[in-house]
């Protein structure tokens, strides 16, 4: 039997370690090479980090594989490229859960038929839809097309670009299964739009605002589960050791697995249940003015969207460069 004491060995073990004692440790990448090698329990993806992985060589087959499958489908070059994007994220989600355990933002309805479309592509290659989160993002219309995929379609939910408390009510009332906070972002715009230029990790805004979140999901029982996400720093991630989820990037992976620093448990339920927030209920009209209320979500969220769509852009584009071209018309053999 060993003589060493919790606490020694505690000091022993590396930071990843130990966090992943109080929250599950989720990588944030679309490099499954990076995923295998620090065996967090899941992953997390979007058209940023895709198209990072999508230029690797060593992803370059999947690339491929996904531009005949565009092809097969026959169609205009736009419903080509679409069905090659389609096909792209589910390959590359497809490799995802090996390794682990077992433009729409405004619009609804188009979400929705989205979403089932990468479901049954998921079907199609034996991934059962318990296996997968389909990320929206966080305006009105996403989160209500996160209810209706979780209430009429059994599909679950990871909303994303996250910033204000308001959304983060909204998706507790829409029942989805998970939110996405963005800690780092939040940080940037504070540094960039205040005279305040560094934080200790426990007032970083960006920490305070997922506290904040974690604790008025908990006090009041609402079965949506908090995913921190988007870290500038370990010492983000560690003021956060006991929320729900972490979702971190390989660089902060490797720094946290080479710290041997004590982190202890910064958030739990018991202790949620006394704080000092009160219920509120958000319908459109008072969701869309309390949001508006916060300069820095609108900014952050506008930004957010943004960038997704001009990385997915970059995406097409690389894929209609690629040697195997989509093509379309009579020169299609």
């Amino acid at each position: 039997m060993s003589s060493t004491s919790p606490d020694k060995r505690r000091k022993m073990e590396s930071a990843l370690n130990q966090l992943k004692q109080y929250t599950v440790v989720v990588a944030d990448t679309g490099d499954f090479n990076a995923i295998e090698e620090y065996k967090p329990r899941d992953a997390t993806t979007n058209p940023s980090l895709i198209l990072a992985a999508a230029k690797m060589p060593a992803y370059q087959a999947l690339v491929d594989q996904a531009i005949k499958y565009g092809n097969s489908k026959g169609g205009s070059e736009e419903e080509q490229v679409a069905n090659t994007m389609d096909k792209l994220f589910v390959s590359f989600g497809l490799e995802i859960l090996k390794k682990v355990p077992a433009g729409l933002s405004f619009h609804k309805d188009e979400m929705v038929a989205k979403a089932l479309k990468l479901i049954a592509l998921y079907e199609e290659a034996g991934i059962g839809k318990e296996r997968v989160l389909i990320k929206l993002s966080s305006t009105w219309e996403g989160i209500q097309a996160g209810k209706e995929l979780e209430e009429k379609h059994g599909v679950h939910c990871n909303m994303t670009l996250l910033f204000s408390f308001a959304q983060a009510v909204a998706c507790a009332e829409a029942k989805v299964t998970l939110i996405s906070p963005f800690v780092g972002r939040i940080l940037d715009w504070h540094k960039e739009n205040t005279d305040r230029k560094s934080y200790e990790p426990h007032e970083d805004p960006g920490v305070v605002s997922v506290t904040k979140i974690y604790n008025y999901y908990k006090k009041f029982g609402y079965s949506t589960v908090v995913m921190g996400a988007s870290f500038r720093n370990t010492g983000e991630v560690k003021a956060l050791a006991g929320c729900d989820l972490l979702t971190i990037s390989p660089a902060l992976l490797a720094e946290l697995s080479k710290d041997h620093s004590a982190v202890p448990q910064a958030l739990n339920a018991s202790n949620a249940k006394s704080c000092d927030l009160e219920k509120i209920h958000l319908d459109e009209k008072s969701f869309r003015w309390q949001h508006k209320e916060d300069r820095m979500a609108v900014e952050k969220l506008s930004d957010g969207i943004r960038k997704f769509a001009a990385d997915a852009i970059k995406l097409e584009t690389m894929i209609k460069v690629c040697p195997l071209r989509v093509k379309q018309g009579p020169s299609l053999q």
